[in-house]
């Protein structure tokens, strides 16, 4: 059970960028969640997912010489869920009667994620090197974070401002 939650029902064992793959796979997800249960469905799936990754992370990694190995894909899956979430709170909070989270949100905060993912500027960075499965979760909440304050400004500067 563990390895299928960390892997994200296996994505994470594609043999090219499992990372992508895993973030690719997070956005179907994303859009499920928020077109049944809105802004806080998105939110409380966020916070099950870290808590069900830190542990699954944990018992995959358990007693291997890689803490972060490829195949753990699920800290991929809340940091691109907590990208997404400006886009879902906006929606909720206006009660638009968009359903599924628009493509240039959803396309935007992909790149966006990876972006920092990759990249790992401080305190992603700080969190990557952490040789624990909290570190492993915890890089890509916070490259999420970094990707989520860009995805807002974004669509403040798109839409000038939330109201239009």
């Amino acid at each position: 059970m563990s390895k299928l939650l960390a892997t994200w029902f296996y994505v994470g064992l594609m043999p090219f960028a499992p990372g992508t793959w895993g973030s690719a796979a997070a956005l179907p997800f994303a859009v499920l969640l928020h077109a049944f249960g809105g802004f806080p469905a998105l939110f409380i799936a966020t916070i099950i997912v870290f808590f069900v990754g830190w542990w699954a992370t944990a018992e995959v990694t358990q007693g291997q010489a890689d803490h972060d190995p490829g195949m753990v894909v699920i800290d991929e899956v809340a940091g691109q869920w907590i990208t997404l979430m400006p886009l879902s709170f906006v929606l909720w909070l206006h009660a638009s009667t968009v359903v599924i989270l628009p493509w240039p949100g959803l396309v935007g905060g992909f790149l966006l994620f990876r972006f920092f993912d990759i990249l790992k500027p401080w305190p992603v960075s700080w969190a990557d090197k952490k040789s624990t499965p909290f570190g492993v979760m915890f890089d890509d909440v916070l490259a999420g974070i970094y990707a989520a304050i860009v995805l807002m400004i974004a669509g403040y500067v798109a839409h000038q401002g939330f109201g239009g």
